[in-house]
């Protein structure tokens, strides 16, 4: 019978209407109505017998191209590298774990081998989509930990990607492939940055050409066409849809349109997340529940209570404490979409039986819907934990709050300068490797194509001619243009002559790397002899150190990526500069900048901000007040609260919630407002003859100057808004707001 996706379409948005209302009205999350409805109106049930299990798959895909398009405009990369260390580290321990986990239990069940390896790889991926929405629902997306997380997922979700190229070749091989593991990661890698690289060049230029034509529905059409072709470029060379929706959403992320695109696709996001998890629903097969409910329960338990664990302990050993570690832990409690995928490649291998799809489906809705109420236990199970653990076990695992200034400014210039080093030789490897391929398919066909009656071997001198054309701008970037690298290579030399024969070393290598490309083009045309090939590399040395003399010529591609990657930063830098400066300078120091607007009827209307116990119940600081047009910049005790009054604080995540919650009757805004040019935040280092050097912080008056201090970094400690009698000592890193003059008075 054919389908009508009308009809399934209807089906599928009237029975999720239905069924959210009623979530709402019992006050439930709306995830658990999406659910409830599909498994109503699936197949299973045979209610509604419009669906069958391909239209419920079809439904399913498109569901999930939208959820991780918007992850991706949500979540750049640039945030990615953020949470780095923690996230790889807690992605890590879950993985590792979960993957002997489920090898234990599937073994116990009586399951292959084969079957028992595929379900550690399905138990080993979180739900992207479950959690996010979630989140959305209970509004923790701006928790301290939510960012962790959302990292976490993303690696998780490139991880399985390469698991599913291991696991597809072991069953195959029935053997450990390496080989095969290193080329999918090896794939993998390479695609991502080349589509990174290549998309930030050209998508923010021509959104910045084409601005006075981008209307909110020509951006939207553009925006979801760009998702697509990517979706269909990423299947075309092995990968999932979801991993180029991604893909697309974190470039657009990245352009001065990325909040406007993500603002105009939060309804189709909606939209189709619905449609994604009342597919979800419409998997869930009873019969095959009932058939094998010890080994739903067994997989359901196993999964939950195994990632809660493997998820905690891995935000411990990364120092971020104990209750970071149990909100991570009860969040990511829960089956991922890609164990289905995991689940369909074993089964169509004829490598695991049938029955297993429907018992894994089963257990993923069965943790998405226990996944809202294990994140709603995450407060009540922190402080009972908090009240239970002994005071020195709670001293080992919850670390004072450490600083990476101090590190930083102590850290090694050979590795800023090797980090820089091979992060150019990479990045453009990879576009140049790009390049070769490319050339290789495309501009063979077209000379033998248009150009037929030629010999040959000036067919060939053609084409790497052409080809070495294409590449002359990255191979000046990469073995020629410094970038970051000149900075710490110049300190280098000014602390120690002797560092210039490494430097030189490093400096031929990557004109050896770009030579290298050089040769690989023409020896894949022509066959050379030695002295030839002796020839051309001296020629080509000659023409990098000659291009060194004049770089300028050469960095504008460069110049314009950087410019594209940065665009967004530096408009949210011009518009709220003191904002951006904390977020910039001061967000790895969990030192941050929150807004609250005073509503009509707070009972803090009148009050002067000594009477407010801000700073002694929250523990921020209150550095400005924004009253209409007016800005009065570190606002003195006498100041007193109108209504609309939008006040500017600064202090820990943890500070900042209790600063909002403190104030909740007022209305939290999220919107970013206009700082004042002459406020911003800067740092002061103490040295011995510095005003500050010795002095009390409530003896030196401050605040009759404009200014204030926000945070204190000593040693390896960060003191985060110091109290009155707090005495600074050289060595000191201060961070001060306030106006611009008085801030480089204390510099003096």
């Amino acid at each position: 019978m054919e389908e009508n996706l009308v009809t399934q379409l209807a089906i599928i948005l009237v029975a999720a209407g239905i069924f959210t209302v009623i979530s709402k009205a019992l006050k439930q999350p709306l995830i658990l109505g999406y659910i409830v409805a599909g498994f109503l109106v699936g197949p299973h049930l045979g209610l509604f017998p419009q669906f069958s299990p391909e239209s419920v798959e079809q439904w399913s895909q498109i569901g999930i191209i939208f959820l991780l398009f918007s992850l991706g405009l949500e979540f750049s990369f640039k945030k990615l590298l953020k949470v780095g260390s923690s996230a790889l580290i807690l992605a890590g321990c879950i993985f590792v774990g979960m993957a002997f986990v489920g090898l234990c239990v599937g073994r116990a069940m009586d399951w292959s081998m084969m079957e028992s390896v595929f379900l550690g790889g399905m138990l080993s991926m979180s739900s992207t989509t479950i959690i996010i929405k979630t989140y959305d629902d209970l509004g923790l997306k701006q928790k301290s930990w939510a960012e962790l997380i959302f990292g976490t997922l993303v690696l998780e979700d490139l991880l399985a990607i390469v698991m599913m190229v291991l696991l597809s070749t072991l069953a195959v091989s029935n053997h450990f492939a390496g080989t095969e593991m290193i080329m999918g990661i090896a794939k993998l890698v390479f695609f991502l940055i080349l589509w990174f690289l290549v998309g930030i060049f050209l998508i923010p230029t021509l959104l910045k050409k084409a601005h006075k034509y981008l209307s909110d529905e020509i951006l939207l059409i553009i925006s979801i066409g760009l998702c697509f072709a990517m979706v269909a470029l990423a299947m075309g060379v092995g990968f999932s849809s979801a991993l180029g929706a991604f893909v697309m959403g974190s470039i657009l992320a990245e352009t001065i349109e990325g909040e406007r695109i993500e603002h105009l696709t939060i309804h189709i996001k909606e939209l189709f997340g619905a449609i994604f998890f009342v597919s979800v629903g419409m998997m869930v097969d009873p019969h095959v529940i009932a058939a094998h409910w010890g080994s739903v329960l067994i997989i359901t338990l196993s999964a939950t209570i195994g990632i809660a664990i493997f998820a905690g302990a891995g935000v411990l050993i990364s120092g971020k404490g104990l209750e970071n570690a149990v909100h991570t832990g009860c969040s990511m409690a829960q089956l991922g979409e890609f164990a289905f995928i995991i689940a369909g490649v074993g089964c169509s291998l004829g490598v695991m039986r049938d029955f297993i799809y429907p018992v894994i489906i089963s257990v993923s809705v069965i943790t998405a819907f226990t996944t809202p109420y294990l994140i709603k236990a995450g407060d009540p199970l922190s402080a009972f934990l908090m009240r239970r653990i002994p005071q020195r076990i709670l001293d080992r695992i919850n670390p004072p709050q450490e600083s990476n200034a101090n590190s930083k400014a102590e850290e090694n210039e050979w590795k800023n300068l090797l980090k820089a080093y091979v992060l150019r030789v990479g990045l453009y490897g990879v576009l140049l490797v790009a390049i070769v391929m490319g050339s290789r398919i495309y501009l063979t066909y077209l000379t033998s194509h248009f150009l037929p009656a030629i010999s040959d071997k000036i067919r060939h001198v053609i084409e790497v001619g052409a080809t070495l054309l294409i590449m002359s701008p990255f191979l000046y970037g990469l073995a020629v243009v410094n970038g970051s690298i000149s900075s710490p290579a110049a300190k280098l030399l000014r602390k120690k002559r002797s560092n210039r024969w490494p430097i030189l070393f490093l400096v031929l290598l990557r004109s050896a790397i770009a030579l290298g490309f050089i040769m690989v083009v023409i020896l894949d045309y022509f066959d050379l002899d030695g002295w030839e090939v002796l020839l051309i590399s001296l020629l080509g040395l000659t023409a990098f150190i000659a291009a060194r003399q004049s770089i300028h010529k050469f960095d504008r591609l460069e110049a314009r990526f950087i410019r594209n990657l940065n665009a967004k930063d530096e408009q949210r830098r011009l518009q709220t500069p003191v904002s951006s400066t904390v977020r910039e300078k001061l967000g790895e120091y969990d030192v941050h900048i929150g807004k609250a607007v005073i509503s009509a009827d707070s009972a803090f209307i009148g009050r002067h901000l000594k009477e407010v116990p801000f700073r002694q119940e929250t523990g921020v600081n209150i550095v400005k007040i924004e009253r209409g047009s007016k800005s009065i910049v570190i606002p003195g005790p006498a100041e007193p609260i109108y209504p609309g009054d939008t006040l500017l604080a600064v202090g820990t995540a943890k500070q900042l919630d209790a600063f909002k919650e403190m104030i909740s009757e007022s209305g939290v805004s999220n919107e970013q407002g206009h700082d004042d040019e002459d406020f911003a935040v800067d740092s002061i280092t103490i040295s011995q003859d510095n005003y500050l050097c010795g002095k009390v912080l409530k003896d030196v008056y401050m605040r009759s100057t404009g200014t204030m201090v926000i945070s204190v970094i000593r040693d390896t400690r960060t003191i985060t808004n110091p109290g009155a009698d707090f005495r600074f000592q050289e060595g000191d890193i201060v961070w001060i707001a306030g106006l611009k003059s008085s801030i480089d008075w204390y510099k003096d």
